[in-house]
């Protein structure tokens, strides 16, 4: 990996003087990313343009490995309550990862489920605190075949025959794991190829868009909720991490095709909300605390951020990218 240049690293902590020009191709993709971040997504910027940035993995409650689980932390460092975000959405997270709860006219559909460890405390207990049923669950939608968003699938799946979605190159890998993995493996339910498809339960429907490139079965959402009755488009981005990518051009190409993919279908629902499955990315945990504090006049919903600022969390994930293979030399 080449080292970062000092241009880059004084456009990430200080910005580029004005009339400057960036000294490089890298630079100049870095330079777009933070001014997409700004202030709102910097974590994403960090996590995605810095070469040296620490990634989440390991034995810790930010584990991301898809068959092992780190023993159960201790609940002081992950538990966090459940909250009502929207009229008909409710998130189920702890402080490090995000389930979320979609309530339809029909039963509910679940949104990632989290280490195995957390399903119980988090979305079973945390659905019966929120006053809903957890026998009401008709869908479990796992974005990527990760531990630390799908190892809970198999026990909602099989006490409350909820049927699991999942990208088909996931539910490969999925399969192929020993039945004494962390959460069991679920039953092979809907499988999404890479036309992606819709996803309809009651009175909502789910635009489900594959987006291959943190796996190769990343699935990210657009769907409806509703703020006081009105009706907000959600942008759900489904994987995050390249970490693994190395010189393989065709894994670069592939994700930064994804996130303009993704982008475009939110852009044309007008989403004016994003979500992911990790808070450090979206903010979920703080702002889920907010959802009770009064608003006063002319505030928007915590999570409503407008459809612009949508966009420019599609734009730091597809510069940064391009960014990270124009410095591995990947061709």
């Amino acid at each position: 990996m080449k080292p970062t240049s000092v241009v880059t690293l004084l456009m990430i902590f200080g910005g580029i003087a004005f009339g400057q020009t960036p000294a490089t191709p890298v630079d100049s993709h870095i330079a777009a990313a933070r001014t997409a971040a700004g202030l709102d997504y910097r974590a994403t910027f960090v996590n995605l343009c810095l070469p040296s940035a620490p990634r989440g993995g390991g034995a810790g409650p930010t584990g991301r490995g898809a068959t092992a689980t780190p023993p159960t932390p201790d609940r002081a460092t992950w538990y966090a309550p459940p909250f009502k975000v929207f009229d008909n959405l409710y998130w189920l997270g702890t402080r490090q990862h995000s389930s979320w709860a979609l309530q339809t006219s029909a039963g509910l559909i679940i949104i990632d489920t989290n280490f195995a460890w957390a399903t119980g405390p988090e979305i079973i207990e945390g659905l019966n605190t929120l006053g809903l049923n957890p026998s009401d669950i008709k869908y479990v939608i796992i974005s990527h075949a990760h531990g630390d968003h799908d190892q809970g699938a198999a026990e909602l799946q099989k006490r409350y025959g909820a049927q699991v979605v999942m990208g088909a190159p996931d539910w490969d890998a999925t399969l192929a794991r020993p039945a004494t993995a962390p959460g069991g493996v679920p039953k092979r339910d809907v499988a999404v190829g890479p036309e992606g498809r819709k996803l309809a339960l009651g009175d909502t429907t789910i635009e489900i868009v594959a987006t291959p490139g943190h796996t190769p079965g990343t699935l990210s959402y657009v769907f409806p909720v509703k703020d006081r009755g009105r009706t907000v488009m959600v942008a759900y981005s489904g994987g995050t991490l390249t970490g693994a990518f190395g010189t393989d051009a065709a894994r670069w190409d592939e994700y930064i095709a994804s996130q303009r993919k993704i982008a475009k279908v939110a852009a044309d629902a007008r989403a004016s909300v994003i979500l992911s499955n990790h808070s450090e990315y979206d903010g979920a945990y703080t702002k889920a605390r907010l959802i009770a504090a009064p608003r006063q006049p002319g505030e928007d919903h915590p999570f409503v951020v407008g459809t612009d600022s949508v966009q420019r969390y599609f734009t730091v994930m597809a510069e940064c990218a391009t960014a990270s293979k124009l410095r591995v030399g990947a061709q």
